[in-house]
């Protein structure tokens, strides 16, 4: 008798051990020019109970940064484990498989360990990079009007012969979600959900709003009143390297967007507002999607992460859109929810560690156990996870590139942000600037060469030389020029 309950008890722990070795799913909202005006990062005016809920139920990352604050290198940092840097690509014109053949990517990694791996929407800037890797892929859909006269003014534009066709910066159709690609990509996770619940699977859903144009059904305008938004200061920072901030064309290239001069409070409000109705549609997509892994019993082994792929100014700065190595635009709202099968989960927690995009792939790496995998620049979070007030990295860092010659490099200690513009090949710096973030998103003052500071911005070149010494070796370029 003796001798069968010591067996009973070792085939108990044994069975507990394959249970906690067990490879959970993985679950990614990719969503496109998402900053953190969510519920649950304390935003007043955005409506987001269903990504509040995700927060609820896992680690909420107070202090997260992307590499680079543009679509592509930002989508490839994360799916290669690499950075900007290392991949030499800074554009958006360039497609990963263009110059870097052999990377392994997350989704191949995945493949060799055994998942399913699906692409849903845009994962990827360019829908080719990795296009026949997955093992069911949906393509990225085009941005759509449904509107009557939007549709008419598309068709005229298109037989002018006008090459970028952007019509209207947002639109409110009164229509079923599914008539804006979002709610089609929803659609299209929970049937895969449905085909792949006996199935071990990594799934990328990418959500493009609140991308450009913030076209989303009427019902989520009408969350909101416009004359609730208040107007952004159109402040800018003081002394700031003449090429610190973008000219926002990528708004201004959409029809009803006057092509010089601040917007008048008027249109700034109506962009605002369909910036935060683009926001709920989402919310509302990722919902319907997370009820689904209830339905199937799949959120008991499915890992959630929600991230961006980097922020967004909505008029701060007298600035529209992304393309800036300041704080606003290089910080991401991620959240990352545990499975819950086999034992209890940190939930509910916020963390202030200094955490990176680049850090994904080795994260996944450690807690899917995935064998084959090679040498990545981030690092795993687990040990954050499982204590979220842990003491992390000293830094985070991140590039903009300005053309081939000038390059943007900035690292933040989690209260302070230093930026240098250096030139690309001699690294001679030629601007400077150190912002305070202690209590805030937006930093109006530029202190650098003030001697008030000169021990923090003697600190903070110190992390910045960390990730980019000045040792006279040019930034890797492998971008392929625009017009080839």
């Amino acid at each position: 008798m003796k001798k069968f309950i010591i067996l009973f008890i070792a085939a108990f722990y044994f069975i507990g051990s394959n249970a906690q070795e067990k490879q959970p799913n993985v679950l990614v909202f990719y969503i496109d020019d998402l900053r953190a005006e969510l519920g649950c990062y304390g935003s007043e005016t955005a409506i987001t109970p269903n990504i509040d809920k995700i927060a609820n139920d896992g680690v909420m990352f107070n202090k997260a940064y992307v590499q680079q604050a543009i679509c592509a290198p930002s989508r490839m940092s994360m799916l290669t484990g690499l950075r900007p840097e290392t991949l030499g690509i800074y554009s958006i014109f360039t497609p990963l498989r263009e110059v870097h053949k052999d990377i392994v990517s997350l989704p191949q990694l995945f493949h060799k360990n055994g998942y399913k791996t699906i692409s849903i929407g845009k994962v990827y800037h360019h829908g080719s990079d990795d296009k026949n890797v997955w093992s069911t892929y949906f393509e990225k859909e085009p941005n759509s009007y449904l509107k009557p006269e939007n549709i008419m003014l598309m068709k005229r534009l298109k037989e002018e012969g006008v090459k970028q066709l952007n019509g209207p910066a947002f639109e409110n159709a009164d229509v079923a979600d599914e008539g804006y690609k979002d709610g089609r990509a929803a659609k299209y996770a929970i049937e895969t959900l449905r085909k792949l619940k006996d199935d071990k699977f990594l799934m990328f859903v990418g959500l493009s709003k609140p991308h450009l144009p913030y076209n989303a059904p009427k019902k989520y305008w009408d969350l909101y009143d416009k004359n609730d938004f208040k107007i952004p200061s159109r402040k800018k920072p003081e002394d700031v390297y003449r090429l610190a901030l973008s000219p926002w064309g990528e708004l201004k290239a959409y029809s009803n967007i006057p092509k010089e001069g601040d917007l008048n409070d008027d249109l700034t409000r109506d962009l605002i507002h369909g910036y935060h109705a683009s926001i709920s549609y989402i919310d509302n997509q990722i919902g319907k999607v997370m009820a689904t892994l209830d339905e199937l019993d799949l959120r008991k082994n499915t890992m959630i992460i929600f991230v961006s792929d980097h922020g967004y100014k909505i008029g701060e700065y007298a600035s529209w859109c992304k393309q800036s190595n300041m704080e606003i635009d290089v910080r991401v709202p991620l959240i990352i929810s545990r499975e819950t099968d086999y034992k209890k989960r940190v939930t509910g927690k916020t963390s202030d560690a200094l955490v990176e995009s680049v850090d994904m792939y080795s994260t996944l790496v450690d807690i899917c156990k995935l064998e084959s995998a090679p040498i990545s620049d981030g690092k795993s979070i687990l040990p954050v996870l499982d204590n979220p007030t842990k003491k992390w990295d000293d830094a985070a860092y991140s590039v903009y590139a300005r053309g081939k010659n000038i390059m943007g490099v900035t690292t933040t200690d989690g209260e302070w942000r230093y930026t240098e513009w250096r030139n690309s090949t001699t690294h001679e710096i030629l601007g400077a600037e150190l912002y305070e973030h202690k209590n805030s998103l937006l930093s109006y003052e530029n202190v650098s060469g003030n001697l008030v500071y000169s021990k923090v911005e003697k600190r903070m070149k110190k992390l910045l030389e960390v990730q980019f010494p000045r040792d006279g070796t040019p930034f890797l370029q492998n971008d392929i020029p625009r017009n080839k």
